[in-house]
């Protein structure tokens, strides 16, 4: 019965070549690492965070007379509203932890060079929808520091020329954070989430198209590609499995550990907060902007911080495959970069004295310094590479030669 119904359907839908040639039958490097777990890790978050939230939207009100009321009716009166509440919030931050690794190990790797840009440039437009939808739904409890990070933030569209009054309120859709604010920020936050799963097809079409990319950063397609199932099944699955262990001790243990604790108190436009935090993953971005005394200029290199990445196929000018792999001085700006965003990170999060002030203005100059420079030390580094006798694609034969022999001797897939 199941086989006539599948050749039923293939008469009508190209189902089973669909799966085979995008699914089960995709070609894959074989020597992929777990640290590609990741791009199927935020595909999964994605429809747990669906999910959640359609079911939680069902008994929340969006209005600042009963808002604040409706999430404590959720955690105490629906059966399980606290868990679907403790899921969504942690999931939010298991987002862009898996979001920032899979960035991480594209920049490590040099994924986003040629032919990768728009497959690079679809992850980008990614991460700021990412972005905007956080943005939205931190309003959502009216709490203290959800209406408070909301006004600061939509008040910094001010610095638009000439119209960023006109922007802010019809951002806010009035003149201060308030109903109108929270009715749109609520219907765009159920709404944006949509939007990413249509972004997140594009992008894999794109993947699809240029296909994995190799470690070894060398294509040996002829070579060392295996079908995606079940080799690479397994693994994403053995890595979900990890992932789901470290997720559920946050939801069941500790659920309120990332979230910030004067948003248990219901939204005083009359009571400012002595120190206004954003959610973590907002820090280093929040850190950048402080560290700028001027407005504008605090603005306008926020926006930069998140944007200049699209610039990097054109910023890395190294002809050496493999990203840090084969390439000693990128892999040590690399190191560089992830412990300036965690320096960035505790600025953002700590209250601004003159010390952690020059500390911000050190590392955002620093942050930005990894980008420009990169140009030049790409290029220097790969002459002197070249100068040593360095060939990356001979060490990338061998490597796949030997990985091929280990597949078929029964030595699996590293």
């Amino acid at each position: 019965m199941a086989n006539k119904i599948i050749a039923w359907v293939d008469r009508r839908f190209p189902l089973t070549s669909f799966v085979k040639h995008e699914l089960t039958g995709y070609p894959t490097p074989r020597n992929l690492s777990y640290w590609w777990n990741f791009g199927f890790l935020a595909g999964f978050v994605l429809v747990l965070q669906v999910v959640t939230g359609i079911f939680l939207a069902m008994h929340y009100k969006a209005d600042v007379n009963l808002s604040f009321d409706s999430i404590q009716h959720i955690m105490r009166d629906v059966n399980y509203g606290w868990l679907l509440r403790y899921m969504h919030a942690t999931g939010a931050s298991a987002f862009f932890l898996v979001i920032f690794i899979h960035m991480a190990r594209t920049l490590y790797y040099g994924s986003y060079r040629r032919p990768r840009e728009l497959l690079w440039w679809t992850g980008q437009g990614l991460l700021i929808l990412l972005m905007a939808t956080a943005f939205m739904g931190y309003l959502l409890p009216w709490g203290q520091m959800s209406f408070w990070g909301a006004t600061v933030i939509t008040n910094l569209f001010r610095a638009t020329p000439f119209v960023g009054d006109q922007i802010v309120i019809w951002l806010r859709g009035d003149f201060t954070v308030g109903d109108a604010t929270l009715t749109r920020f609520f219907a765009l936050h159920y709404l944006f989430p949509f939007l990413i799963v249509g972004a997140v097809v594009v992008h894999l079409v794109a993947l699809h198209t240029v296909k994995s990319s190799n470690p070894s950063g060398i294509d040996l397609s002829h070579k060392d590609n295996i079908p995606f199932h079940p080799y690479f099944t397994a693994k994403d699955f053995y890595g979900l499995g990890w992932f789901l262990i470290v997720y559920c001790v946050f939801v069941f243990f500790y659920p309120d550990s990332l979230m910030e604790p004067a948003n248990n108190i219901p939204a005083n436009p009359m009571l400012t907060p002595n120190h206004i935090v954003p959610e973590w993953y907002f820090l280093p971005f929040y850190a950048i902007l402080r560290s700028v005394p001027n407005m504008v200029g605090g603005v306008v290199a926020m926006g930069l911080s998140v944007m200049i990445f699209a610039f990097m196929p054109y910023l890395d000018r190294s002809r050496i495959p493999g990203g840090a792999h084969y390439r000693p001085v990128y892999r040590v700006l690399v190191y560089i970069f992830a412990l300036d965003m965690l320096v960035l990170g505790y600025v953002g999060y700590t209250p601004p004295t003159d010390g952690t002030i020059l500390l911000g203005q050190i590392a955002a100059f620093v942050y930005f310094m990894t980008f420009l420079c990169l140009p030049f030390i790409s290029k220097a580094e790969e002459n002197w590479l070249l100068k040593r006798g360095f060939h990356p694609e001979l060490e990338a034969l061998v490597a796949a030669e030997q990985s091929a022999i280990a597949l078929r001797n029964g030595g699996g897939v590293k």
